[in-house]
Order: structure tokens, then sequence, then C-alpha cells
């Protein structure tokens, strides 16, 4: 089943199914906002304070997560799954997405090119 989680940060709204990671499912879709790290619980860079709705998580870095943590709502969204739509707060340094414009190379001169 498919849940809708809102980056609070930013507004920013995206699907995530049950079985998919908050942060795989943002990767997936091509959105940036969570700062990805290792991917695996054991960084602490995608940390995330979670404002409401249900979840599961697995195992994640006690360095990175603990007691008072896990207390407060602030997770890795690597390792949260949801159950429900959900809504979050980027604990870390939010990310933005970027585009670029892409030119066409052109020689100035013979060894220089742009």
């Amino acid at each position: 089943m498919q849940h809708t989680v809102t980056i609070e940060d930013t507004g920013e709204r995206y699907a995530c199914a049950g079985e998919e990671s908050l942060l795989a499912a943002m990767a997936r879709l091509g959105r940036r906002g969570i700062p990805v790290g290792c991917r695996g619980g054991g960084c602490g860079v995608c940390k995330v304070e979670i404002l409401s709705g249900e979840f599961g998580s697995r195992a994640m870095s006690r360095d990175h997560v603990d007691d008072a943590d896990r207390a407060a709502g602030r997770l890795l969204a690597c390792r949260v799954y949801p159950a429900s739509d959900m809504s979050l707060k980027v604990v870390g340094k939010l990310q933005k997405s970027v585009c670029g414009a892409v030119r066409p190379v052109s020689s100035v001169t013979p060894p220089v090119t742009r």
C-alpha cells in the first residue's frame, strides 16, 4: 500500500510503499531532501524527526540514535518503513534538488575546449 510522506521543511510530498524505507522511496523518485549516506543505518546522515504517522523500523546504530532520540521520534530514514501517511522534519542538513544546464562543447582554440 502506498503512503504519502511529507517533508515539512520544504512541503515536498512523495509516495512510499510500506515495504520501502522513507529514504529509498525518495531516492527512487529522483527527489532530494533527506541527506543520503550509507543507506544501512550506520552513519546517521539521514536522521529525521517523525512528526506524525505510524511506521515500523529496523535496527540502526545506537551511536546515532539513542533512547532519547527514539522517544523524540528522531530516527534514520533509511530504516523507517511507513504504515500510514507520515510527516517528518530533516534533522541534518537539508539537501535541495540541483538542476544544471548542459551546454554544447565548443572549441575556443585547438588545445582549449569549453
